[in-house]
C-alpha cells in the first residue's frame, strides 16, 4: 500500500484541496460562483385528507417532529403543492419545543407552533378543529 501524505488546512475559500489543485488547473471556470436550485422528487402520503370540490386540504397529525429533517420535509412538500391545495396540522400539543431548540433570553424554547407560523401553515389542536373535518 502506497504511503499518502496527507495535506492539512485548506486553503481559504476552497472546500477541500482537490478544489484548490483544480482551481489552480481550470483558468477557464468560475469558482463558486453561481447557484443552482434543485428539487428531490419523493411522495409524501398525509394523514387524513379534507375535499370539497373546489380545494383539497392535506391534513398532518404531529405529536412532535422528531427531528429538524422531518420539518424541512413539510416545508417542501408545501412548496410542490398547486394553489387549490393546502397542508395543515393538528398537533397534540402545539407547545411542545422543536427538536435542538434551545432556551430564549424569556426562558421559553421555540415551538411547533412558532414553527408552523414562521412558515404560513395553518395549524389546529384536537380541540378547535374545523365542524366540517367532522363532517358537521
Amino acid at each position: 500500500m502506497k504511503n499518502r501524505r496527507t495535506r492539512k488546512n485548506v486553503p481559504k475559500g476552497f472546500d477541500s484541496w482537490l478544489e484548490y489543485d483544480l482551481y489552480q488547473v481550470l483558468k477557464g471556470c468560475k469558482y463558486h460562483s453561481e447557484t443552482v436550485k434543485y428539487i428531490q422528487e419523493k411522495q409524501y402520503h398525509p394523514d387524513f385528507i379534507f375535499h370539497n370540490g373546489r380545494y383539497k386540504v392535506y391534513i398532518e397529525a404531529k405529536g412532535r417532529f422528531r427531528d429538524k429533517a422531518e420539518a424541512r420535509k413539510y416545508v417542501d412538500v408545501k412548496a410542490g403543492l398547486n394553489k387549490w391545495e393546502t397542508l395543515v396540522f393538528i398537533f397534540q400539543n402545539p407547545m411542545t419545543p422543536m427538536p435542538g431548540a434551545r432556551k430564549r433570553q424569556d426562558g421559553t424554547k421555540f415551538t411547533m407552533a412558532d414553527w408552523a407560523n414562521k412558515h404560513g401553515f395553518n395549524w389546529y389542536s384536537r380541540e378547535d378543529l374545523p365542524p366540517q373535518w367532522r363532517g358537521l
